[in-house]
């Protein structure tokens, strides 16, 4: 590849219909099934191709488990502790309804 400074290449993009931008963000979280990916302080880029945005983020993730509001009345149930403490254990746990609640009762 020829070596462009960025005046170049912004040139290059804009003559190929592409854009890109910085979007300010304080935070993007990212929802899969069984987890949450908390980015604090983001840095978002947005580029745009034919009227298609595609999003980049970059930064340092909190990787937070999950946890169904079923696991967390049955180990209330079971260890009588509070919801933010079954919470907490489950979450430690890896989900692991039966290590949390060892690990609350003892």
């Amino acid at each position: 590849m020829l070596p462009m400074d960025d005046k170049q290449l912004k040139i290059m993009m804009k003559r190929m219909g592409i854009t890109m931008k910085e979007l300010k963000a304080k935070r993007v979280i990212i929802e899969t099934e069984d987890k949450e990916y908390i980015f604090k302080d983001p840095v978002v880029s947005v580029m745009e191709v034919k009227g298609e945005k595609t999003y980049q983020i970059a930064g340092d993730a909190e990787v937070k488990m999950k946890v169904s509001e079923d696991d967390i009345a049955l180990v209330m149930e079971k260890t009588g502790r509070s919801r933010e403490e079954a919470r907490k254990a489950l979450e430690e746990a890896d989900g692991d309804i039966a290590q949390a609640i060892l690990n609350l009762s003892s």
